[in-house]
């Protein structure tokens, strides 16, 4: 199924376009692998300019960076970004305004200060939290081949992957990610996997949205990406939408 385009998104109020605090919004939820862009595309719903583009428009340039730029130095700005506005991306998201789309879809949120921003200023915005471990998305991140995923890497770094991965892979799941690819590359992602685990605790949505009503919690480990629509369309049923 193609994915359907991006509606129309801005942060002033333009004709034909409702606040996105008023309107419903299915949010997705979780870190780089898990798994969102495969559901976006599989569920086909109206969706949003996604969290890389919002971050694109209306985030980078307050800091005067010129695109590409590494992934740790994403991090680094959007760090930055938090500092100043602790809501992060669901800030730029409850402040814009939309076309009236239903059902409308935004890929993603992540961290739980960003989720509690939005479940207390989106009032319609329902939850998709999507997870897996750190090993399963470091493997899928070496076979999805994303430009977006480089990273600046120095000669020297080989005797840092293993400290690297201290606290984000076992050594036994270090050495299973070395045998799908040159440890150049899977330093490159694990540097991802672990600067995303040191800026968002991605044990911290699931806390937050556990038993939530307004929420859904998907182990994308667990389930085939069939079982995911039709959870997604399942909670949507139960919610009469």
């Amino acid at each position: 199924m193609l994915v359907s385009p991006p509606v129309a998104f801005s942060l002033e109020p333009r004709p034909n376009l409702v606040p996105v605090k008023d309107h419903p919004l299915l949010i997705l939820v979780g870190l780089t692998g898990v798994g969102k862009s495969t559901l976006v595309e599989a569920l086909g719903f109206s969706r949003l300019p996604d969290r890389r583009e919002l971050v694109d428009l209306y985030v980078l340039p307050r800091y005067g960076v010129n695109l590409p730029i590494p992934r740790e130095e994403r991090f680094r700005l959007t760090r930055r970004f938090r500092e100043e506005f602790p809501g992060g991306v669901a800030e730029v998201l409850a402040r814009g305004f939309v076309e009236p789309r239903f059902p409308l879809l935004f890929d993603g949120l992540r961290g739980e200060a960003e989720v509690a921003y939005a479940l207390e200023h989106l009032p319609k915005a329902l939850f998709v939290v999507l997870h897996a471990r750190e090993a399963t998305r470091l493997k899928r991140l070496l076979s999805r081949q994303d430009a977006f995923d480089r990273v600046e890497l120095r000669p020297e770094e080989k005797a840092e992957l293993r400290a690297l991965a201290e606290g984000v892979l076992s050594p036994e799941e270090l050495e299973e990610a070395l045998a799908l690819a040159p440890w150049e590359e899977v330093l490159a992602k694990l540097k991802i996997v672990a600067e995303e685990k040191r800026n968002y605790d991605p044990l911290g949505p699931l806390r937050l949205l556990e038993d939530h009503p307004r929420a859904l919690i998907l182990d994308t480990e667990r389930l085939s990406l069939e079982e995911e629509v039709e959870a997604v369309r399942g909670f949507l049923r139960r919610l009469g939408l």
